[in-house]
C-alpha cells in the first residue's frame, strides 16, 4: 500500500474513532498518533494523517454543513459514521487541501477507495456522490487553475453558499471515467 494512501486510511480509521467519541477537539491527534503505531508500524513520519486530522477537526463545522447541504435525504446522523468520516476527509482535501500536492481528483478517487475498502455496497457512490457535487460547484478547479484563482473561487463559493444548497448536478455531467468496478468518477 502506497504511503499516502496508508496514511489517508489510518486518517479515516482516526476520524471514525474520533467521531465515535463525541467529536472532542483535544484527543484527536493522539488518536492519529495511536492508530499510526497501531496500522502503519514502522511508517516514515506520519505528518500527513496528522495535517489531514487536524485540518478536519478544524475545519469540522464548516465540512459537516457541507455534507448536510449535498445530501439534504440524510441528516448527518443517519450517514453510517465510515461514510461521514470518509467524507469529511475528501472534503477537507478538496477545500483546504494543497492542490500541487493532491489534486482534486485524486482525492475524489482516494476517498472512493476508502468507501470501497472501508463502506458498505452503497457507499463508493453516496462518496462520489457528495464530492462530486462540490467538486463541480467550486467550478471543477485544476481544470485551468492557478493557486490565486482557486483561493478566490473557493472565497466566492463559501460566500454564495451560506444558507443555500447545493444546485444538482446534471446527469450529463456526472460520470466521465470509472475505477475499477464500475463505480463513477467525476472528471
Amino acid at each position: 500500500m502506497a504511503n499516502r494512501h496508508l496514511q489517508r486510511s489510518v486518517s479515516m480509521q482516526s476520524l471514525f474513532e474520533w467521531d465515535f467519541k463525541g467529536c472532542p477537539e483535544d484527543i484527536a491527534l493522539d488518536i492519529v498518533k495511536h492508530n499510526l503505531l497501531e496500522f502503519a508500524p514502522g511508517l516514515e513520519g506520519g505528518g500527513f494523517s496528522s495535517r489531514l486530522v487536524e485540518g478536519v477537526v478544524k475545519e469540522h463545522d464548516t465540512i459537516d454543513r457541507l455534507i448536510e447541504k449535498c445530501a439534504p435525504e440524510w441528516p448527518l446522523e443517519q450517514i453510517a459514521s465510515v461514510d461521514r468520516s470518509i467524507l469529511r476527509l475528501g472534503i477537507f482535501e478538496l477545500l483546504f487541501g494543497d492542490y500541487d500536492e493532491v489534486p482534486p481528483k485524486v482525492a475524489i478517487n482516494e476517498a472512493i477507495e476508502l468507501a470501497k475498502s472501508f463502506g458498505s455496497d452503497s457507499s463508493p457512490k453516496f462518496v462520489n456522490g457528495v464530492l462530486g457535487t462540490i467538486y463541480r460547484e467550486m467550478g471543477e478547479p485544476m481544470k485551468d487553475d492557478s493557486s490565486e484563482k482557486r483561493k478566490e473561487r473557493l472565497e466566492s463559493w463559501q460566500g454564495k453558499q451560506v444558507g443555500k444548497p447545493p444546485v444538482a448536478p446534471k446527469s450529463d455531467t456526472v460520470v466521465s471515467e470509472s475505477v475499477g468496478d464500475d463505480t463513477p468518477v467525476v472528471g
